[in-house]
């Protein structure tokens, strides 16, 4: 149901929005305007905004999944540090299942498409600001077809295959994810095994099926 803007007021509020592209920049900073958010700050990359926050505190961060300079997750967790009570709102056009289980893994507070119209940002507000999370149907859907899947794997597991598709060997996995090259090859069994595959073809194929990696990656 959509919220009336008088619901919340946002004018005490400060949004930091960051995503590379400066049109979608301007349509958060337009909509939200629109809304009366006092304050909004954009930014195009993922360390402009952690040097930022070291001295400005922001309510709401409005975060884009694939940014230029840091991993999704780091930035979660370098904003987290730096402000813990902030709320954090995903805003992506991804919708593979590796970048569900992350996103459902890193518990943030609000998932949006890209696709879905603004207005869904004045709900999202509205929930987060409110002690809520805010997914939308979209991610609702793909977050229950990952909870039926069978071989759901884990975040460190995503990585690894990801890695494998790239063509990296398991000393090279091992350097990238910081982790042991027996660790390496534990996961690549498990992963094995919870696909239902016995090659590297098979892994591709189902890892590409289950939305775990896209067709670039394996390229």
């Amino acid at each position: 149901m959509k919220q009336n803007i008088d619901t919340y007021q946002f004018d005490g509020i400060r949004v930091a929005v960051v995503d590379d592209h400066e049109v979608v920049l301007e349509g958060y900073r337009s909509y939200l305007q629109k809304l009366g958010v006092a304050f909004v700050e954009a930014f195009t990359n993922a360390n402009a905004l952690l040097n930022r926050i070291q001295a400005r505190r922001f309510d709401v961060f409005i975060v884009d999944v694939e940014l230029p300079d840091l991993d999704v997750s780091t930035l979660i967790d370098g904003i987290r540090k730096r402000q813990p009570e902030a709320k954090i709102l995903i805003s992506t056009i991804h919708d593979e299942m590796w970048v569900v289980s992350r996103l459902v893994e890193e518990k943030v507070d609000g998932v949006m498409y890209k696709t879905n119209q603004l207005e869904q940002l004045q709900e999202a507000l509205i929930a987060v600001l409110n002690g809520q999370q805010y997914y939308c149907q979209k991610f609702r859907r793909l977050m229950n077809r990952l909870q039926l899947q069978n071989e759901v794997l884990t975040k460190r597991e995503i990585e690894v295959v990801r890695a494998i598709a790239r063509g990296l060997s398991t000393k090279e996995i091992a350097r990238q994810l910081f982790i042991s090259e027996n660790t390496v090859e534990t996961h690549r069994q498990n992963i094995f095994e919870k696909l239902g595959v016995r090659n590297m073809a098979g892994l591709i194929i189902k890892a590409i099926a289950g939305g775990y990696i896209s067709v670039e990656d394996a390229t």
